[in-house]
């Protein structure tokens, strides 16, 4: 639609209600046919009803990105800024919000229709004062009207939430900001309504009619009701003075806290604004801005944002120099890139687009699929495999979208569970194919799927309702405080998963005996939710107890975590206990959850008992040599043993089966032949480098041991996870403690940790292998008995009280080539420690002194 000489144009500019929108739809009933573009789908629905209420459903029209509404007979058109059919000639047209224009994101879209869009008989530009010395220099023949504010406008002190008057709305800057102050004032006030740009026009209108009708008198929206949302608002609270304009976080400007501000008062009836009293400066108004705002004194905007209409579609390089280039009129800037653009260059080398995109109607093609928004509002990226999925079907077959392929998106958005935010991101996805139902070019049967999606918005959008409702009403609330004031029977479930509902209403999941509150309640309602579920679930807890007192081996389990307590005892999978240090590593404490507080003393008692009697079983079961000489360290059997065995059996039992034989010297070497007998037939074998019970060694009684470790030393840091099936050798953990390889069974050499039980078997082959002081030739099985590498073995045999050393070649042999062999010291303390220990010191009075000295000379 190019500029007509004979079109009036006429801007109207002044504050906030001062009548510019609703004079522009008396100037447009009073045409034959018109148009007026909008900053929002929402506010172009609400004129649409007004005129339809007018003129009648056959003679108006609504077009918006995701809705068409357009009679064959449609005169008059309510569109969004970016939907203006700009080739069809209309008598009448306007663009509301014009000073827009400035908008970072949108603005070379309202820039362009106020350069270019013109009714045929008269044009109006609808906007803020700020715009005037532009259009004053843009269009230099257009007549500007002010038009004062029908109503004052005035500065109100700071307020708490909880002190805010009736007919308040409180405007914030985020979804999650919304939420929070709705919540507390739904607790405090008996509800709010919510409304944000995000929100279906359905939605929208049923949560302001509940404003408007007086069921809550609260609203808390977004900056969206800045936008010529008429309401019945006396006070506008901001609880922020700064938002996220898509690329940093800023303070609002005085100008667009006024937009926001004048919401207050309609028609002639006064408002007020102000900040919540949150404590914090920087949220508060200056004294600057007070008088800025109700004196409507703003600065002149400086510059409109611009981008180039006359596009280049004869290859994809030409499009986008085109949109690269520059305004010629220094009150234009060239706007960044937006996400149409950001999607075109990210598409352009792809070599779909590059095979494909070589006409001009398939470079149009490709632009017009570049411009579908991104409701989604996820990255640029992401979006733009969207849209070459949109182009690669467009520019195949007969250059329509797959049927299948629509039906399958959308069936994957027809689902009405879910939460707040899922229910808005269903709609948000929804508005995408709403937007694609539009183009019947692109559709074989576009009437059909714009229904579809039309009414699955509604079907969303109406549940969306109702889940603001159920969220900013407060009935859990009012469960708790019947149930903290003890008033009648509470209906309590708890289901399979352990989620609890008293009423109806969420409170928290009950884990073992633990009840864990909703991770979505407010901590003002937490102590509420903890007393009912004290009262709620005593019944459920006393179930639970008695099913845990009376439950099979089975049902039973443990794990281990790296923090302490390192060890929680499972009962269905849920924690219910740990393990604590006890009078000996066999016999730790069982110490229940927190949570189990809430038992009975009788029915606390029998899960203890139960606990323990499992922890006893499971020692009894995989560590048999270990609990007869933890009985023979009690004394129970001391008739059979001498003190050197007992004291022997104290270190294995502290040591839960593996001591290193160098810190039991004493003990071993004072064993007598019968008490050497009576350990073996228990199960101990005394080695060369450890005494250990081979028994205790198995996949399943290692875990535990190492549970029975961790139990008792919980000022233990960071435990590692031992691989379960007892390999027999594993890396070391630079930063576990030593002591748990040696409970687990393995002897560390470097950073390498080797199975007690390996080892020794090893010193056995190596003896055999170096009689009469032969040197050693490992060969390959003899390194893979232990699991090393070459180096590691190396490192394992000089540990061993080895020395390696090169022998000759063998004949025939590769010149050079040497073989690698391991020699035994020869030093008579390395052998004897190698054989099992150092001897007792000789007394100097015994015969065998002379000897003794031979013997170490």
């Amino acid at each position: 639609m190019g500029a007509l000489a004979s079109s009036k144009v006429t801007a109207v500019l002044g504050p906030t209600n001062t009548g510019k929108t609703h004079l522009a739809v008396e100037r447009l009933c009073a045409h034959s046919s018109g148009m007026i573009g909008f900053p929002l789908r929402l506010l172009a629905r609400e004129v649409y009803d007004r005129v339809v209420a007018i003129k009648g459903a056959d003679q108006v029209a609504l077009i918006t990105g995701e809705e068409r509404i357009v009679p064959p007979n449609a005169r008059y058109f309510l569109c969004t800024a970016e939907s203006m059919p700009l080739d069809r000639q209309v008598a009448f047209l306007a663009l509301d919000e014009a000073q827009l224009g400035a908008d970072d994101e949108r603005g070379h879209i309202f820039t362009d229709r106020l350069l270019r869009a013109r009714g045929r008989d008269e044009t109006m530009i609808l906007g803020s004062d700020p715009l005037r010395p532009l259009i004053a220099r843009l269009l230099p023949d257009a007549e500007i009207i002010s038009r004062p504010r029908f109503s004052t406008l005035s500065y109100a002190a700071p307020r708490k939430l909880s002190r805010l008057p009736k007919r308040t709305a409180i405007v914030a800057f985020s979804a999650d900001q919304v939420y929070a102050i709705g919540e507390m004032l739904r607790r405090q006030r008996g509800g709010v309504a919510v409304v944000m740009g995000s929100l279906s026009p359905r939605t929208r209108n049923a949560q302001v009619g509940m404003y408007q009708s007086g069921e809550v008198d609260y609203l808390v929206a977004t900056d969206a009701i800045g936008m010529g949302l008429n309401m019945d608002i006396s006070h506008v609270a901001f609880a922020g003075l700064s938002k996220f304009d898509g690329k940093r976080h800023r303070r609002l400007t005085p100008a667009e806290m006024a937009q926001i501000a004048g919401r207050a008062g309609r028609h002639q009836r006064d408002g007020t604004f102000g900040t919540v009293q949150l404590g914090d400066e920087r949220r508060q108004l200056t004294p600057e801005e007070i008088v800025a705002i109700e004196n409507h004194s703003f600065a002149p905007l400086e510059r409109l944002l611009w981008r180039n209409a006359e596009l280049d579609f004869q290859s994809v390089g030409g499009l986008i120099r085109s949109l690269d280039a520059r305004p010629q009129r220094p009150e234009l800037m060239k706007a960044e890139d937006a996400i149409d653009v950001a999607v075109l260059r990210r598409l352009a080398h792809e070599p779909l687009v590059e095979e494909r995109a070589r006409r001009t109607a398939r470079v149009r093609r490709l632009w017009d699929a570049c411009q579908v928004p991104d409701y989604r509002k996820v990255s640029p990226d992401i979006h733009a495999r969207l849209v070459l999925r949109l182009y690669k079907h467009l520019t195949e077959g007969n250059g329509t979208l797959p049927t299948d392929w629509i039906a399958a998106e959308i069936a994957r958005l027809d689902q009405v569970n879910g939460d707040i935010e899922t229910i808005a991101g269903r709609i948000a996805g929804i508005r995408t194919w709403a937007y694609i139902s539009q183009r019947a070019d692109w559709l074989d049967d576009p009437s059909h799927w714009a229904g579809r999606t039309r009414a699955l918005e509604d079907k969303l959008s109406d549940v969306l309702h109702e889940r603001l409702i159920q969220r900013f009403v407060d009935r859990r609330t009012s469960v708790l405080l019947r149930s903290a004031g003890g008033r009648g029977a509470l209906d309590v479930e708890v289901d399979e998963n352990g989620a609890v509902e008293v009423e109806g209403h969420a409170i928290g999941t009950l884990s073992g005996f633990t009840f864990t509150i909703d991770a979505d309640a407010r901590h003002e309602d937490r102590r509420r939710m903890m007393a009912a579920a004290e009262r709620a679930l005593s019944a459920e807890m006393t179930r639970r107890a008695r099913a845990l007192a009376d439950s099979g081996e089975e049902e039973i389990g443990f794990e281990l975590g790296p923090e302490a307590p390192h060890v929680r005892l499972l009962w269905k999978g849920a924690r219910v206990a740990s393990l604590t240090p006890g009078r000996d590593p066999l016999a730790p404490r069982v110490r229940l959850e927190v949570g189990a507080a809430l038992l009975a003393a009788a029915e606390k008692a029998s899960v203890l008992a139960r606990l323990e009697a499992w922890v006893a079983a499971r020692t009894q079961a995989l560590l048999k040599p270990l609990a007869r000489l933890s009985r023979l360290a009690e004394g129970e059997e001391a008739k059979n043993v001498g003190g050197a065995a007992r004291g022997l059996a104290v270190h294995l039992v502290q040591g839960l089966g593996v001591v290193p034989r160098e810190t039991a010297r004493a003990q071993v070497d004072a064993l007598s032949r019968d008490e050497r007998r009576w350990l073996a037939k228990a199960g101990v074998r005394i080695g060369a480098r450890h005494v250990f019970a081979p028994a205790v060694l198995k996949p399943a009684a290692m875990q535990w041991r190492i549970a029975l470790w961790a139990a008792a030393h919980p000022e233990a840091g960071a435990l590692p996870a031992l691989p379960e099936n007892a390999p027999v050798s594993v890396a070391v953990a630079p930063s576990a403690p030593r002591a748990l390889y040696t409970a687990a069974g393995y002897w560390v050499v470097g950073d390498k940790a080797v199975r007690v039980d390996l080892v020794e078997r090893l010193l056995d082959v190596l003896r055999e292998e170096a009689r009469g002081g032969a040197p050693v030739v490992p060969t390959g099985q003899l390194v893979s008995m232990v699991g090393l590498s070459q180096a590691d073995f190396s490192r394992l045999m000089v540990a061993l009280g080895y020395r390696r050393t090169l022998l000759p070649p063998r004949e025939g042999a590769a010149e050079g080539e040497k073989i690698v062999a391991y020699k035994w010291k020869g030093h008579a303390a390395n052998r004897r420690r190698a054989a099992g220990g150092e001897r007792k010191d000789v007394a100097a009075s015994s015969p065998f002194a002379a000897l003794a000295a031979w013997r170490s000379s």
